[in-house]
């Protein structure tokens, strides 16, 4: 069985939301770009000053992400 992890990048700030929902724009970018497989791209908006972007993919694709878009952090999903 193939684990999900999901990859997060964590944004600071009175902008934090705002550049999350950003960088969503290019992981979806470059999931397309690279023909690569994902669960779901989607933001967070945990308080005034802090916000996370992430994508959910498989742990056989999780290399071509952290590798290419450094991520802040990963969990299972």
């Amino acid at each position: 069985m193939n684990r999900k992890l999901k990859l997060i990048w964590d944004f600071k700030g009175e902008d934090g939301l705002k550049t999350a929902k950003h960088h969503c724009i290019h992981l979806k970018e470059f999931a397309a770009t690279e023909k690569l497989h994902y669960y779901e791209i989607n933001h967070e908006h945990l308080n005034d000053f802090h916000s996370t972007a992430f994508v959910t993919v498989d742990e056989v694709d999780m290399k071509k992400y952290r590798d290419a878009l450094i991520p802040h952090r990963g969990e299972l999903a």
